[in-house]
């Protein structure tokens, strides 16, 4: 449906709004789903007025009946119920308004409600969201805890209170929003985000006390589920009572019965943590007595030994030991030292009784030649050959006569 306009050729206002109603005439009936939030029942007048929202977006549109059609189930419908109305869309011109006129009006019961719930977990559960391994652990001792609940609710108080018991110092962010009605999915889903992008907030509990299935229908909402599963901080549900179970339990890492269970779960028992460091202290205590005892018994047994009563027994021994082969090497070595100088006293001996020194000494003489040969043989001589003597004192010259 384009229209050619400009600045120097726009068309009126009436003209545009009486184009979107054409537009919108030209759409079928559809069947729509909603909480009512407003309901104007005018005495006499034959029209009811309603707001229908969507709870998960946060949008309404009015919606119009006849008496007739409401009557039909005015017992069971009221504020805050959801319904599922058959209607075609409208537009009023004079103020630019888009309304629903409804031709039926259906109540969602619980079991349809629960059918539905169903179908979404069985999807989200496909999706992985309610999977073991994405489920974050709680830190021992938060910084920061963020509470999400109803303003001055019982469920606030019971965290609050058990939680300052159990641990004096703990510190809370507090977000008071809606827990049921139309406005609950938004401001809860908001909450959510804004202690999550806190960093020193350590860990985000959700609480609301018991209601109905219809009053804890928002925490079994899509976008309030997806919300708590894109959280990077640790979300505890502490939702109703232990046998209720919205949708936020299972996304959830860590899933409280009651917010009271969700305070025993997000902070530590002073009281409990007194005393485990006691028996641990006491556990440490001993374990350092009986290694000290272990040692002790140890070292007195190495003390007792023969080497460590009396060191210098072993040195002594072996010091007498040393002495002793020191003398046998002595003696040894002399007995070595004597026979080999009598060995060379005989030796010396025989040497000079054999030597020629000691045969000239008994009267003998060598002739020697001018070459200083000796002669052993008469032939070797001529006449008047000079020869020298050698004898035991000297030397002299002689001459061969004949």
């Amino acid at each position: 449906m384009a229209v050619n306009t400009s600045a120097e050729a726009p068309i009126p206002v009436g003209e545009v709004s009486r184009l979107i109603g054409g537009w919108i005439d030209r759409l079928g009936a559809v069947w729509v789903e909603g909480q009512i939030t407003q309901l104007s029942r005018r005495p006499g007048a034959g029209v009811v007025f309603m707001t229908l929202r969507d709870a998960s977006y946060d949008i309404s549109v009015g919606v119009t009946c006849y008496r007739q059609v409401f009557d039909a189930v005015a017992d069971v419908v009221s504020e805050g119920a959801r319904v599922v109305v058959h209607c075609k869309p409208e537009w009023y011109a004079p103020r630019g308004q888009l309304s629903l006129r409804a031709a039926e009006i259906r109540p969602v019961g619980v079991g349809e409600l629960l059918a539905r719930l169903e179908q979404l977990k069985k999807s989200l559960a496909r999706e992985g969201l309610f999977a073991p391994e994405r489920k974050k652990p709680l830190p021992f001792l938060p910084r920061l805890i963020g509470l999400v609940c109803g303003r001055a609710s019982a469920a606030e108080r019971d965290v609050l209170e058990n939680a300052h018991r159990r641990w004096p110092a703990v510190r809370f962010e507090v977000r008071n929003v809606a827990v049921q009605g139309v406005h609950a999915v938004p401001q809860v889903a908001q909450a959510v985000k804004e202690l999550d992008a806190i960093d020193e907030v350590d860990v985000i509990v959700v609480a609301r006390g018991g209601g109905s299935v219809e009053d804890l229908l928002p925490f079994s909402d899509e976008q309030l589920v997806r919300t708590v599963a894109d959280c990077r901080t640790p979300v505890v549900s502490a939702i109703g009572h232990e046998p209720d179970n919205p949708l936020l339990d299972h996304v959830a890492d860590v899933r409280a019965s009651t917010p009271t269970d969700a305070a025993k779960r997000v902070v530590p028992d002073v009281g409990e943590e007194y005393e485990r460091v006691r028996l641990l202290r006491d556990r440490a205590r001993r374990c350092v007595q009986a290694f000290v005892d272990r040692e002790e018994r140890g070292l007195a047994q190495a003390l007792a030994r023969p080497s460590m009563e009396e060191p210098h027994r072993m040195i002594d021994g072996r010091a007498e030991e040393v002495g002793a082969l020191l003398d046998r090497a002595r003696r040894s070595l002399r007995h070595q030292l004597d026979r080999t100088d009598s060995e060379l006293t005989h030796t010396h001996a025989r040497v000079v009784a054999l030597s020629p020194a000691a045969t000239l000494k008994r009267g003998y003489a060598v002739l020697q030649r001018a070459d200083g040969n000796a002669v052993r043989d008469p032939g070797e001589v001529e006449a008047g050959e000079a020869l020298r003597a050698r004898v035991s004192e000297g030397e002299f010259s002689v001459r061969v006569d004949a």
